[in-house]
């Protein structure tokens, strides 16, 4: 694994990068139909990593605009295969994105993470996350038995 990674903001055309996904790249198997309405809609922004044509991290972002509120750029994850991991990928992707965002005309960018993922912490503090306490509330809005399972 001694590939120096290339990172790129994803295209509408892009779905052939999901073909050759690293391990623990994603939660779940990526589904193509998925694939192809996130990579429809302007409001979605994947930056990935790919060494020797294999996606080994990625960041995904939604960038959404309110009535009152500047608009603001949510990064959902960040996640890099284990044997790339310490590299400093993780900071690129999100610098790929806040350049989006930039460009968008967000005014901030956020994510959420476990107070326990302390590798997620000290990756957000090193491009200048500043942490903030919030709670956290789901809400389940799927009937179906064994929602949960999400595979």
């Amino acid at each position: 694994m001694n590939a120096v990674p290339i990172i790129r903001l994803l295209q509408p055309e892009d779905a052939a990068v999901f073909d050759r996904i690293a391990p623990e790249v994603f939660d779940f198997a990526v589904r193509p139909e998925l694939v192809a309405e996130f990579l429809r809609d302007p409001r979605h922004h994947m930056a990935v990593a790919l060494a020797e044509q294999q996606l080994i991290g990625m960041a995904s972002a939604v960038h959404y605009v309110h009535p009152d509120k500047p608009t603001e750029l949510w990064i959902n994850e960040v996640a890099v295969t284990p044997a790339y991991q310490d590299r400093g990928i993780g900071r690129q992707l999100l610098q790929a994105l806040f350049a989006r965002g930039r460009e968008l005309g967000c005014v901030e960018a956020w994510v959420g993470t476990d107070h326990t993922n302390i590798a997620a912490r000290r990756m957000y503090a090193a491009v200048g996350g500043k942490e903030q306490s919030i709670l956290y509330v789901t809400f389940s809005l799927d009937d179906r038995p064994n929602n949960g399972d999400r595979a």
